[in-house]
């Protein structure tokens, strides 16, 4: 493929094969980057995330190659740790509440275009592997540069072009982010789904994760409380 690309997860529940983000490698700021795209709502969540409440994200990208239109639209962790200066574009975030090309009308109209908007520097997200043969959080990325408009939105060859975006008035926003580390284990996404189910029925971190009760968001806002508790399982054993 002519350049590297990424993309983010999520057209499709987080253990199922679908639509993702992409990534294409284009300037940023004066330097070579690349950039990715993404993939519904809760009242908690989105409310917060609304206000600018939520501090920390989870973020899907699928590790596995697919192509759309022609293009690869593979990306995982390693992808971006092989970037320069570790740093990439989060592009392709095409519809509104799903991330992909199917536009979901709702009353969440913009949730995951609204989320990539609402984030701020040095925020942190879990690098979530989606749409592969083993779904799970493999590590940590901080945002770098808050939300700037989508330049695959203008590109008529790429996958993610949209005729009806302007630009005097883009409707797709994306983010730079940069490799933190990579989680001291994989936590897959079965193991996330045995915590959520037990904490439905006593009230624990993971009770309204939007991973599962807003599974199609590939942009994610998490609670502290959520993030620290998913953050505490790379020190345990394998549940």
């Amino acid at each position: 493929m002519p350049r590297p690309r990424k993309r983010p997860a999520g057209a499709a529940e987080p253990d199922k094969k679908g639509p993702a983000g992409k990534r294409t490698k284009t300037k940023n700021s004066g330097e070579a980057s690349t950039k990715v795209k993404n993939s519904s709502p809760q009242t908690s969540t989105s409310e917060n995330c609304g206000k600018n409440l939520s501090k920390y994200w989870l973020m899907k990208s699928e590790p596995e190659s697919r192509l759309e239109k022609g293009v690869d639209v593979k990306f995982s962790i390693e992808d971006l740790k092989a970037q320069p200066k570790q740093i990439a574009g989060w592009d392709g975030v095409r519809n509104y509440q799903l991330v992909g090309r199917i536009v979901l009308i709702s009353s969440a109209l913009g949730q995951a275009r609204n989320f990539l908007r609402a984030m701020k520097l040095e925020e942190k997200a879990f690098f979530y592997h989606s749409n592969c043969r083993e779904p799970g959080i493999a590590g940590l990325v901080k945002i770098v540069k808050e939300a700037y408009p989508d330049h695959t939105q203008f590109e008529k060859s790429n996958p993610y072009y949209d005729p009806s975006s302007k630009e005097d008035n883009p409707k797709w926003s994306m983010v730079d982010v940069q490799f933190v580390r990579m989680m001291k284990r994989f936590i897959p996404l079965a193991e996330l789904k045995t915590h959520h189910q037990a904490h439905k029925a006593t009230g624990g971190p993971l009770k309204t994760m939007a991973l599962f009760t807003q599974q199609r968001l590939s942009v994610q806002p998490l609670t502290q409380e959520e993030f620290d508790f998913v953050l505490s399982l790379e020190e345990k054993e394998p549940s």
